[in-house]
């Protein structure tokens, strides 16, 4: 509970203590009227003071507006005790819906206690504590046991087990041995590490998170728009009505003005919004804290609410539904070529290369490059290298390199991704290249089929036999191959005009090349938390672990969050139409205002944090 918060239930004690007083007191009249006024001061102070800074404002039609004029009119026809609690309920309402808030916020805040206060640098021998942001990459610090760490880096030494939970949600420790990475916000549980440096501060995982989630805000679901709009017609209106209330049916039917005066005050407190302007946001911000403790990071209310509506999944191929940890399977030399040959030409020009594939060709080689010896490097999009090595062209890339190049080569047939070399302009022979799928793609796909999500496509630069592997052994309906970056591109946007109008097409990528499919989706859906720094800026949500089935839980949790936040607008205005109706024709008393105006934003705030179990109770959807 904030400084703020205990001020105001003290503030709420005390003016409820007076309010009691007041009632028991009944027989000394004077004494009575005192202690509800003091109470009303005590409690009720700050919303007239606010109804008055707004007026000043030209900010008039809000709910602290419709509270002074509806408690100030009870006083003015000597209902001390109505006007006194309306006000001490309606500060009740609002502390408990803050204190609501806060408990959804929660979830989102923890994510705050990522960055490490300091990290441990090895200098020499010694070992000094320093802020983790004047470290540079290539630094080599000391993650102790219990220690967060507090920079991305690479284990040079030790063996140990991480707590991930913070940025996955996974409960289960991760272990990590020399030559693995770590990101900044894991727990080092074990032993101690010695680890490289390869991220810095301002770039690290955690940072970038950190200002994911401050940006959360910023993007508004239309259902909360919706509210903006509503309130600006629905406030002014319902003044006009209770003016209209107060003054017609006297000069029409001869009724005391008194009388209708009291049902247009009872009016007004009926009137205030309070149910609608905080309990859905309130949902949303719920629904993306939830999220976020489980390892999905959604940008904004709108994400959610797109999430929700997906119709058409679409998803690369290679670090999202396969591991994109690539093994060399097999070496086929041509022209007279030896293996070892093909490999090391094919080592020369994946040289520079980060791809995945590259990786694993080095890895295959095993031998250092002769850095000195590469010149001319180049990577073609969508088709492979370029190289010069000790004065030889090298070519290494898929069959269109080898077409646009006009090489004559032998294609092959083949599940696995092929790499074809060839040197000056004569084919040397062609390297296969297995990835395997992930354990839990099939089982993503079953379960978005079952959420409702009608179409299922992969886009691939691989060729056809790749592709359609892929695509038949975990289920997805569609799959296009041989595609460069623009091809994805244009391949969504043909998508888009598939969907149903109010539907949605997601998008599920990792690489840098990536972004401008992400970009173009009505949600892109940036894979793994340590996914290319371009996907995660371009995508509206952000996966922190590589199990696609977190995308089912996304929808999952999406389609709750607005289906709560439905039922809560159905629910308040329907309670406010009936109560206004009551209150307009005498049947509802400043009583039955105050159940219309806290009691029914309380009960639709419990409803809206119903979002905080809906994940935490189930960890999939199937």
């Amino acid at each position: 509970m904030t400084k703020n918060q205990k001020f105001v239930l003290l503030r709420i004690l005390i003016a409820g203590i007076c309010f009691i007083l007041g009632f028991i007191l009944h027989k000394l009249a004077n004494l009575q009227i005192s202690l509800f006024i003091l109470s009303y001061l005590i409690i009720g102070l700050d919303v007239v003071w606010h109804a008055l800074k707004n007026i000043a404002r030209g900010k008039i039609f809000d709910e602290h507006f419709l509270m002074t004029i509806a408690t100030l009119g009870a006083f003015c026809l000597k209902d001390f005790a109505e006007a006194a609690a309306v006000m001490l309920f309606y500060q009740i309402g609002e502390f408990f819906q803050d204190y609501a808030v806060d408990r959804s916020r929660e979830s989102i805040t923890e994510l705050m206690d990522l960055r490490a206060e300091y990290a441990t640098i090895k200098q020499g021998k010694d070992l000094i504590k320093v802020t983790p942001d004047t470290i540079n990459v290539g630094d080599t610090i000391i993650i102790q046991p219990g220690d967060r760490v507090p920079l991305d880096g690479k284990v040079l030494s030790g063996e140990s087990f991480m707590d991930t939970s913070a940025l996955t949600g996974e409960s289960v420790p991760r272990h990590v041995k020399p030559g693995e990475e770590i990101l900044s916000g894991y727990i080092n549980q074990k032993s101690v590490l010695e680890v490289e440096v390869t991220n810095t501060f301002q770039t690290s995982t955690a940072t970038r998170i950190l200002e994911l989630v401050e940006h959360t805000s910023s993007q508004k679901a239309k259902a909360e728009h919706f509210i903006t709009k509503f309130a600006k017609v629905y406030t002014p209106f319902v003044v006009l009505a209770a003016a209209l209330l107060a003054v017609l049916p006297p000069i029409f039917t001869g009724q005391s003005f008194a009388v209708w005066v009291e049902r247009a005050l009872t009016f007004l407190v009926i009137s205030c919004p309070c149910a609608l302007v905080v309990s859905i946001p309130l949902g949303f911000f719920a629904g993306i804290g939830t999220a976020s403790k489980h390892g999905i990071l959604i940008k904004g209310g709108n994400y959610l609410e797109a999430l929700s509506r997906t119709e058409i999944a679409v998803f690369d191929k290679t670090g999202t539904l396969t591991k994109g940890i690539f093994t060399v399977l097999n070496i086929i030399p041509a022209n007279g070529f030896e293996k070892e040959e093909v490999l090391e030409a094919a080592a020369y020009a994946e040289g520079y290369s980060k791809h995945p594939i590259a990786q694993s060709i080095l890895d295959c080689y095993a031998k250092p490059l002769k850095i000195s010896e590469i010149q001319d490097a180049q990577e073609l999009s969508g088709h492979g290298t370029s190289v010069y090595w000790n004065g030889q062209e090298i070519l290494a890339g898929n069959d269109k390199l080898m077409n646009e190049k006009q090489i004559l080569f032998s294609p092959v047939q083949s599940s696995d991704t092929v790499v074809y070399i060839a040197k000056n302009g004569q084919y040397m022979g062609c390297i296969e290249i297995g990835d395997e799928v992930k354990t839990d793609s099939k089982k993503a796909i079953e379960m978005l089929k079952k959420l409702g999500v009608k179409h299922t496509v992969i886009l691939t630069g691989d060729n056809e036999e790749v592709g359609r592997s892929v695509a038949d052994n975990v289920g997805v309906d569609q799959v296009y191959t041989k595609l460069l970056p623009e091809d994805k591109v244009a391949c969504v946007e043909a998508l888009l005009q598939k969907k149903g109008q109010k539907k949605s097409l997601i998008f599920i990528g990792d690489g840098m090349n990536d972004a401008p499919v992400l970009a173009q989706a009505d949600v892109g859906i940036a894979m793994g938390g340590i996914g290319s720094d371009a996907a995660i800026e371009a995508a509206d949500a952000v996966l922190m672990t590589d199990e696609p089935s977190k995308i089912a839980d996304a929808i999952y949790l999406a389609k709750k969050t607005v289906q709560i936040v439905a039922q809560n607008i159905i629910f308040a205005i329907g309670i406010k139409f009936i109560i206004l109706l009551l209150g307009a024709f005498g049947y509802a008393s400043m009583w039955a205002a105050v159940f219309a105006d806290v009691g029914v934003a309380f009960l639709a705030i419990l409803n809206a944090l119903r979002i905080l179990k809906q994940y935490g109770n189930k960890k999939t959807v199937a």
